[in-house]
Order: C-alpha cells, then structure tokens, then sequence
C-alpha cells in the first residue's frame, strides 16, 4: 500500500490534533470561564434585579449565548466544506477572541445602565456564533485526517480532551485569580482580568492553527472538484432525520453540562459553600473527566460508539436527582463525588464517542455542516433552553426546591437521547471517503 492509499501518518494526525485541541481548549475556556462568571457574578453586575431574579437573569443571558449557536453551526459549516476545515476554525477562533475581550470590557450597569445588559447580550450572541463552529468543524478536521486509523475515535476525541483542559484551566484561572484579592473586588473589576487572559491566548491558538496542514480527505475531496455551492443548505435538504435524530444525543450532554457545571456551581454556593469550594470541586471532577474521556474513546474503538453513549446516558438518568442529595449533605467529600459520577462520568465517558459519532455520520462534501448542525441545533432545545426554563423555574420555586424540577427536565432530554442512540446506525470502520 503506498504511503498516499495508505493516509497521513501517526506524526500528521498528531499535529492536527493537537492544532485542533489547542484551539478548541482556548475556545473551551473562553466560553467555560463565562458559564463560572455568569452564575456567580453578572446578576450583580449587568442587572438591577432582587436575590435569585438576578441570577436568573444572569443564567438567561448565558443560555441565550447558546441558543444561537445553530447560526454559527451553518455560517461556519458552509466555510469548511467550502474553503476548508482549518480556515473555518481560523475565523472562529479570531470571533470568539474578540467577543470575548468586549465582555470583559463592558462596562456595569451602574455605570452605564440599562446599556450594559444590551452590549452583554450582543458580545454573548456573538461568542455563541463563534462557538457553533468548533466542535463539529474541528472533530471533522481531526477524525478526516484518522480516517484510515484504527484509533479514529481516540484521535476524535482530541478535540473533546478540550472540554476538561479548558474547565481545568477555567476554574484554575478562577480560583487562582480570586486568590490575589478579596471577594469584593474580584465581582468588581478582578472578573475581567480572565476574559483579557482569553483574548490574548487566542492569539497563540491563531498561530498554531494557520500553521498546520488541512485534512487529507478534504484535499482529495477538494481536488476532485466536488466541492458543493451550498453544503450547509444541501445537508439540511438531504439528511434532515440524521441531524436531527443525532442532535438529540447532544440535547442531553448539553443539559448534563448546565446541571452539573452552571446551575451545579450556583446551587453549591446557595446551600452553603463557600469561599472557592464549588470551583475547587469542578476542577477535581473536570481532573477526572479527562481520564473518563480517554477510557471512553478508547472503548469506542475497542467496542463502538454507541454502546459508550448509552453507558453515559444510562448514568445520568439515574443520577440527576441523586446528585443534589449528595451536595445537600454540605460535605465537600460528598459533593466532589457527586460532581465526579455526574459531571466528570456522564460527560467524560460519553464524550469519548461523540466526535466521531457526529463525523461518522455524514459524508465529506457536507460532513463539517452536518456535524455542526446536529451539534449545535441542540442546544436550541437542549443547552440553551434548559438554563432559561431552569431561569424560570428558580425565580419561581427557590434554589432549593427548584431543584426537583430541573432534575426532572434533564432526566426527559436522557430517555430522549437513548432513543436516538438506539435508532441511529453503528458507524465504527465506516469510511470516511465518500
């Protein structure tokens, strides 16, 4: 087999990966550090609301960042299967910097009143469009230039490894930042410092990513003159029930990720942690998450994809109620072992499968806007929504008995993603080529 048949090399997919992981841990912390500082700091800053409507307010804005992410799945979808997978992270990358670096500079509302929540709304939208395109252009960059490894899955989820990297370097920022002064000037200016930090190593990303190769398949793809004129649209027209049946896999892992991480942190600071501790307890289990995540992909290609997936959403069925039992205890012991079944397990685990399960699922001349739209239109009606109506159902109930409600809603979107897990085709050895 010549070299050519045969694909790129170990050292190749090594570069890519690490190019697209790079990229995607800036990415990660940029948009992570927002979920921590929202929860904990925004309500008090941007809005002039009472107690929990505050946070309610702050979260909303949060989710509203997510909800438009589908905008940025098929504007930089279009861009990848059109101009190339790297290009398409390029640009996405410079959004999601500059967006960034405009939250942080905007000023609060005692400054500039009702202004201020409008200009966080607008940076927000435009970090989430900037966000729509990462993980399904990058896991489609990487698994393509994998495409002949018999470890596609565990290169994939390189991308995913981005994921507990940039919680890990979220929270570390967050605690170490608050470390160097007092809780007071943290929430009024010492918040921002992070946000600055983001801008600047999205640069370094920058670098990385233009100086790394495109994938090989998409070369071939390219050079064959198959390029589409519009794959975005052309995806939606011809494979609507895959998108939409695979989003409902990611439906769940985005309400896992509001419960465990952004409602999870406001709701152990509500029952009485103080201090770091709730931070401290998501860098443990985001520590664990990476280990989780590495089994899982390995195990996805050991086994297969959708076995994985179901072991993750079985989990976090069972686990969504449980789990504030755990943190209501008021030990830190307890509660850290609940992050690390809950967050760290049911997130880690599942996402060593999901790059390739959404790649795999797609052929080349739409695979990266196919793989973002199934992606991202979840978080519409799963990410996005679950932390309005959690908004919702905390303004009306109390942080501790609204609980009990959010538990149940993210328990509805697992029984749903077991289904489509079930209904969707195994894709481990599929080729990548056609």
């Amino acid at each position: 087999m010549t070299e050519a048949a045969a694909g790129p090399t170990k050292r190749q997919i090594f570069k890519v990966a690490l190019a697209s992981i790079v990229g995607s841990v800036i990415e990660q912390f940029d948009f992570l550090v927002t979920g921590v500082i929202a929860a904990t700091v925004w309500g008090g800053v941007f809005f002039k609301l009472p107690g929990v409507a505050a946070v309610a307010a702050a979260i909303g804005v949060y989710g509203i960042g997510i909800i438009i992410r589908p905008v940025g799945a098929y504007i930089f979808g279009n861009i990848a299967d059109r101009r190339g997978r790297r290009d398409a992270l390029v640009y996405a990358l410079v959004l999601m910097g500059v967006s960034t670096l405009l939250i942080g500079l905007t000023p609060t509302y005692d400054s500039i009143g009702v202004i201020a929540p409008v200009l966080l709304i607008v940076f927000r939208l435009l970090q989430g469009i900037s966000f729509g395109a990462e993980f399904g252009t990058a896991s489609t960059w990487v698994v393509e230039q994998a495409a002949h490894s018999k470890y596609r899955a565990f290169w994939g989820a390189w991308v995913g490894f981005a994921i507990p990297l940039g919680l890990l370097l979220g929270f570390g920022s967050v605690i170490f930042v608050k470390s160097l002064m007092t809780q007071v000037h943290f929430v009024a200016w010492g918040w921002r410092i992070l946000f600055v930090v983001g801008f600047l190593v999205a640069i370094v990303g920058l670098i990385i990513r233009t100086r790394t190769e495109e994938s090989f398949v998409f070369e071939r793809h390219k050079a064959e003159s198959k390029i589409l004129e519009h794959p975005a649209r052309q995806a939606w027209r011809e494979m609507p029930l895959t998108i939409l049946r695979t989003s409902l896999v990611n439906a769940m892992f985005g309400g896992a990720f509001f419960l465990y991480f952004v409602f999870g942190t406001a709701y152990m600071k509500a029952v009485g942690f103080t201090g770091s501790a709730p931070e401290t307890i998501g860098l443990i289990a985001a520590a664990f998450m990476l280990v989780f995540m590495i089994i899982g992909s390995l195990l996805a290609d050991i086994i297969n994809r959708r076995t994985i997936l179901l072991i993750a959403a079985s989990v976090f069925l069972i686990f969504a109620i449980p789990y504030f039992y755990l943190i209501n205890t008021g030990s830190f012991l307890l509660a850290t072992i609940a992050e690390i079944i809950g967050f760290g397990f049911v997130f880690g685990f599942g996402y060593g499968a999901i790059p390739t399960f959404y790649t795999e699922s797609f052929p080349t001349r739409y695979r990266a806007s196919g793989a973002n739209a199934a992606y991202q239109i979840a978080q519409v009606y799963g990410g996005g929504l679950i932390p309005i109506l959690a908004g919702l159902l905390l303004d009306a109930y109390g942080i501790h008995e609204a609980y009990i409600y959010i538990g149940a809603l993210v328990m509805a979107y697992a029984v749903l993603a077991i289904f489509a897990i079930l209904a969707t085709p195994e894709t481990k050895g599929a080729s990548l080529e056609g």
